[in-house]
This record gives structure tokens, C-alpha cells and sequence, in this order.
């Protein structure tokens, strides 16, 4: 094997594991929030916590992989990663296995954009689609087996072991990446931008906090401190940003186009994905009644959706471009989400997975052809400052997606009953997972933009 496939192997694994531990601990969300006695709301920061601390670590990972270097920093991300899944797993309250979720989750945002701006940098040109396919067959498999897997452990062990069960895979990710990975001399990094670190950190978690509480049926005021809160915290690291040479997260490389697009697409379709899935796992299991592992299921039928529109638009991608891939992509995902609203018993199984298999194709294509697009406009640094700025965005995308909805349900649950409020949510949904169709307008179909080298 080749070094570069050596080094796409470590960063895959890692990705792996962290597409684990999204969709894994999902499917065990009702069990956990009762067990700990809390709310809907409340559990779905099991999954918040995790992508926050993803998404607070991805833009300091670049400038500690140039102090510490590659091989260390990945590999010591992979050890701490461990530590903590061995943590959540033994949490005896709700507050530490949410606070051990957010370190699990900032040990795998150091991993994930310097795996992947190194292994990208090694792919150039029309392999990047190549490398791009192998980032979201990962995508797919994590899917498609731990929500089942998990399904099996909660209906017949303990919810502890979702995490338990993260440990081998994470110590295998740190051998081989303290094995495989080359650090390559690099000039010493400048300073990190922690003012900026600071404001970002602050407009996340507020947001995310703010749509969290917002319509949970309690006082409204700290809903809306938290959200003006996160937008006063993102106008101002604009305001900073602009006076900064060494910006925590480069926003000028968002003059790009096709990134503004990708960014776009991935909370149409992955991140509204997220925040449906979520709502509709708690539906299933405590209004329908259906078990853990029949709702796991239904991810196996949408990673076979998924598989056979991501091999599609991989070999399509060169020949027809982005456009019609993100305009089929958006349409039968939206149509999917639009089916769960059909849904009103258990035993309604066709229309489910005719709803996942949608979800799946157009799920599959959109992600794919948007991971090939993002940073088609870059080489060299930018391209790791721009594996930043994705990374954040995809998981920001699955963050925002899961508060939001949930924010919606919780809105129309005080005026209506779980099922309608639930069904009206999935409308909502698929409405908004259109909205990108509007910048596709921009894009002449046989005109390439590279306004990433125009900086």
C-alpha cells in the first residue's frame, strides 16, 4: 500500500469513529433520557455535546498539528477519544456523561480535518472524487451498522455499552496512525487566533443552547438571551476577523463559490437528515412503540439508498457536474422527509422504507457530490484552512439540524398532539431541505468557477 492510501486509511478510521458516534448513541436517546428522567430536549444533548466539542476543537487543529505534528496529534487525539467513550460509559448522572460527551467529541475534532487536508493534499485534481467516494462509503457504513448494532445492545444489554464499544476501534486509529502517519517539516505556526477561538466558541454554544430551549414549554427569556447571545458572539468575530492576520477560521475562502454551495447543500440534506432522524427515532419508540432495533433497521435501508446514488454520482460527477447531482439529490430527499409524515403506525413498514430509501438516495448523492465540490478551489494551506471551515460546517450542519427541528416539534407540540406536531415538523423539513435549489440558479452548467485562487 502506498503512503498516501496509508495515510487516507487513518484519517478514514478516524472518520469511521466518529460517524459512530453520531449515529450510534442516537438510537439509544430514549432509553438514556429516561433513565436520567429528563426531557426530549434535553437528550438531544448527548448528540450536541458531541458535535459542539467536534466543532470547538476543528479550528485549532491545524496549528497544533504544526507545533505537535501529524502523527502525534492524531494519534494522541485517537487516545483521548478512548479515554473519554470509557468515561461516558460509566456517567452515574446526565450532566457527566454530557460533559464527557463534549470531551469525546473535541478529541475526535483534532483528528478529522488534518487526516483529511493531508490526504486530500495527496489527491489532486479528478482524484479528489476518488478520495471523496472512500470519505462517504465510511459515511455510509457507520449509518448503516451501529444504528442496528445499537438497536441490539439496548434491546438486550445496557445502553453503557454503546460507548464501551468505541474503545478497541479508537486505540486501533492511535496504532495506526503513530505507525503510518509522516510529519513533514512545516514552518513553526503562528499564534493561535484564541480571541477568535473564544467568539466562535461563544456563538455555538449559544445557538445551540438558545433552539435547545426555545419552545421546551418553560420561560422564553433565557431562549432568547442565549440566541442573541450567539448572534451578537458571530458578529463579532466578523468584526475581529477583519482586523486579524491570523484568523482562527478564514472566512474570505467562503468567496468561493462552490464552498458556499457545498456549505449550503450539507445542511439541506445531512444536517435536516440529522434532525429528522432524531425526532423520528423518538416518535417511533415512544408513540408507535416500535423496539430500538427496528428503528435501527431502517438505516441499513438508507445506507443501500445511500450506496447506490453515491457510486452514481461518482462516476457521474465528471461527466454531467454538480448541478443536476445536487438538483436530484435535494428532490428525492425532501420527498423522503415529506413520506415520514404519512407514517402514523408501527406496522406502516412499506412507507417507512420507501421514506429511508429516499432519504438514502438523495441523501448519498447530495452528500458525496457536496464533499467532491467543497474544496475542488483549493491546494496547498488553503486547503487546510478550508478542511477547517468544512469540517465545522458538517458538523455544524448535524448540530443545527437536530436542535432546530426539535425546536420546531416542541413549538407545534403545545398547540397540537406528538403525532400531528411530528408530522407537520417533517413538512417543514423537507420544504427547507430545497432552499439551496435557489444558488444553483447562479451556476452556469458548463462554466467552471475558481474564485478559491482569487484571494
Amino acid at each position: 500500500m502506498t503512503y498516501r492510501y496509508r495515510l487516507a486509511a487513518v484519517f478514514l478510521m478516524g472518520f469511521f469513529v466518529d460517524c459512530i458516534n453520531i449515529f450510534m448513541p442516537a438510537i439509544a436517546l430514549p432509553t438514556i433520557a429516561a433513565e436520567f428522567h429528563v426531557g426530549v430536549s434535553a437528550g438531544a444533548w448527548v448528540a450536541n455535546a458531541y458535535m459542539l466539542g467536534l466543532t470547538l476543537a476543528i479550528p485549532v487543529s491545524t496549528w497544533l498539528a504544526g507545533r505537535w505534528g501529524a502523527r502525534r496529534l492524531m494519534a494522541g487525539s485517537m487516545l483521548a477519544f478512548a479515554l473519554a467513550v470509557w468515561a461516558c460509559g460509566l456517567a452515574g448522572t446526565f450532566g457527566q456523561l454530557i460533559g464527557w460527551r463534549f470531551v469525546q467529541g473535541m478529541a475526535g475534532g483534532l483528528m478529522i480535518p488534518v487526516g483529511q487536508a493531508a490526504a486530500f493534499n495527496l489527491f489532486q485534481g479528478p482524484e479528489r472524487a476518488r478520495i471523496s467516494t472512500l470519505v462517504m462509503a465510511v459515511a455510509l457504513i457507520a449509518p448503516a451498522l451501529s444504528p442496528w448494532l445499537g438497536g441490539l445492545i439496548v434491546d438486550h444489554g445496557s445502553w453503557r455499552w454503546i460507548f464501551h464499544s468505541n474503545i478497541p476501534l479508537a486505540l486501533a486509529a492511535a496504532a495506526l496512525a503513530w505507525g503510518w502517519v509522516r510529519d513533514t517539516p512545516s514552518e513553526r505556526p503562528p499564534r493561535p487566533d484564541l480571541k477568535g477561538l473564544a467568539l466562535i466558541s461563544i456563538a455555538l454554544a449559544s445557538l445551540l443552547t438558545g433552539m435547545s430551549l426555545y419552545g421546551a414549554g418553560q420561560d422564553m427569556t433565557p431562549a432568547w438571551m442565549c440566541l442573541a447571545t450567539g448572534a451578537a458572539s458571530a458578529l463579532a468575530y466578523v468584526v475581529h476577523y477583519r482586523g486579524s492576520t491570523h484568523a482562527i477560521v478564514e472566512l474570505k475562502l467562503l468567496g468561493s463559490p462552490r464552498l458556499r454551495l457545498s456549505v449550503a447543500i450539507y445542511h439541506a440534506i445531512p444536517g435536516v437528515f440529522t434532525g429528522v432522524n432524531l425526532l423520528n427515532i423518538f416518535y417511533l419508540q415512544d408513540v408507535l412503540g416500535m423496539s430500538a432495533r427496528a428503528t435501527g433497521t431502517l438505516m441499513i435501508v438508507y445506507a443501500c439508498g445511500a450506496f447506490v446514488a453515491m457510486m452514481a454520482g461518482g462516476r457521474l460527477y465528471n461527466r454531467a457536474g454538480m448541478r443536476p447531482l445536487f438538483l436530484a439529490s435535494m428532490a428525492l430527499h425532501s420527498l423522503g422527509v415529506a413520506a415520514l409524515a404519512g407514517v402514523t403506525a408501527a406496522t406502516d413498514t412499506w412507507l417507512l422504507v420507501a421514506a429511508y430509501g429516499l432519504m438514502g438516495l438523495g441523501g448519498g448523492m447530495g452528500a458525496n457530490t457536496a464533499q467532491t465540490t467543497a474544496l475542488l478551489d483549493f491546494d496547498g494551506r488553503q486547503t487546510h484552512q478550508a478542511s477547517v471551515i468544512w469540517n465545522i460546517n458538517r458538523q455544524m450542519a448535524f448540530s443545527v439540524g437536530a436542535a432546530f427541528f426539535l425546536m420546531i416539534f416542541n413549538s407545534l407540540a403545545t398547540h397540537l398532539d406528538a403525532s400531528r406536531a411530528c408530522h407537520l415538523t417533517f413538512v417543514i423539513a423537507s420544504l427547507m431541505g430545497l432552499l439551496p435549489a435557489l444558488q444553483l440558479g447562479f451556476f452556469n452548467t458548463g462554466k467552471r468557477h475558481r474564485a478559491g485562487h482569487s484571494h
